[in-house]
């Protein structure tokens, strides 16, 4: 069994052997094709612009969806606070029991102890910022 051995010098020389051209020779340069479907079938969409739009609160009211956070909001808030406590932030709330960054993370979040607004956006670029205390 042979094995080569390939160096940066010998695919650099294969790269170049392979677009050397004839004097005065053009290469054409094929388009690229994003399917291996025939062109009949490939169905391509206008791309829609949208700007983001904000919804006035109205009072503590949340108007666009769950009136609590959702499991990968509490996720998302509990991963980024923990890693500013394991980078020295000062912890918000007095949690003895909790020993390690997470806990006392979770442990803010809990008690809204966190001064974070939640975005969330709708597809058609409307948008509301909820304060975390509003939240149940």
């Amino acid at each position: 069994m042979v094995v080569k051995r390939f160096t940066k010098k010998t695919v650099a020389k294969k790269a170049v052997s392979k677009s050397k051209l004839k004097k005065g020779e053009v290469r054409e340069e094929e388009p690229i094709k994003k399917s291996n479907r025939p062109e009949d079938e490939v169905v391509t969409y206008a791309e829609r612009d949208f700007e983001l739009k904000e919804i006035a609160a109205q009072g503590s009211k949340i108007l666009i969806g769950l009136p609590w956070l959702t499991r990968f909001e509490r996720a998302r808030i509990t991963g980024a606070r923990a890693l500013q406590l394991s980078l020295g932030a000062p912890p918000l709330i007095a949690a003895p029991g909790a020993s390690t960054s997470i806990g006392l993370a979770m442990g803010e979040v809990a008690q809204k102890a966190l001064p974070i607004s939640i975005r969330r956006v709708l597809p058609n670029g409307v948008y509301q910022d909820i304060p975390i205390d509003w939240m149940r």
